[in-house]
Parts: structure tokens; sequence; C-alpha cells
């Protein structure tokens, strides 16, 4: 089952084989326990084709992501992203979070799934179960 979903840092950090996110999201991709977001693959995409070496990097993520599934959106994810834009717009909210994140965040709420990231704007959504992680060094931060 899954129960977690990786955002783009935590999911690029596994990919370069940074210890601590190793450490950390091993055990749940051994135990089938991540998940992503089809947005989340389209913005490491986008960071991998910096690198010259993209082809052997893409094929990594390829395979990182048939254990890592990607869900995509579909119309119960965008109904509940309109409802976090709507709940997060001033004057009833703390204010926006960007449009992919929402429909990560929105993703994440849809199947109950913790998020796991390094972006502080996350706190701000209601309701979302957060593993926030300091992006230097990938270890939870204590708030």
């Amino acid at each position: 089952m899954r129960r977690y979903l990786l955002d783009t840092t935590p999911l690029t950090a596994y990919l370069q084989s940074r210890p601590a996110m190793v450490g950390l999201a091993q055990p749940w991709i051994r135990r089938r326990e991540a998940a992503t977001s089809i947005l989340v693959y389209g913005e490491c995409l986008e960071y991998l084709k910096g690198f010259a070496d993209f082809p052997q990097r893409h094929a990594q993520l390829r395979r990182l992501l048939r254990a890592v599934a990607p869900i995509s959106l579909d119309a119960a994810v965008m109904e509940r992203y309109a409802d976090l834009r709507r709940r997060l717009r001033p004057p009833h909210g703390p204010g926006l979070v960007g449009d992919v994140d929402t429909l990560i965040t929105a993703t994440a709420l849809e199947h109950d799934l913790t998020l796991v990231t390094t972006d502080g704007d996350f706190e701000r959504v209601p309701d979302l179960r957060l593993i926030l992680l300091d992006r230097r060094t990938f270890q939870p931060v204590n708030r």
C-alpha cells in the first residue's frame, strides 16, 4: 500500500544516491510504500536534461518509477485542486502555493499520502500530512 508521495527534490536526491535520502526512502521503496506525481516526473526530467549524460539518467529515472509509481492527474485530483485553490486564496487562506505544487498536494490528499518534500511552502496547506526535509541533509526538520 502506498503511504508516501516523493516530491521533486527528494526524488532527484535519491537518484543521485545521496546517502541520507537513500537511507530514508529505500525501506519505503522496497515495501512499495512510495509513489510520486506525474508532475514530479516532469520536473525531474527538466532537471536531468541539464546533464550531459541525460540518456543514462533518464533510464535510471524510468527504472526507479517501476517501484515508485507516478500517479496521474484525474478528475478527483482536479476537483481536490480546485477546492484547495479556493481554500488557500486570501482572504480564506494563507496565500496560494504554486499551481504545480497545488496539484502535487491535491494528489497526495486525494490518495491519502504523506508528502515528502524540502519545500516549506507546503506547510501552509491544511490537512496535508507532511515530512519536511532539510534540503542540505535530507533529515526531517523538527518543528
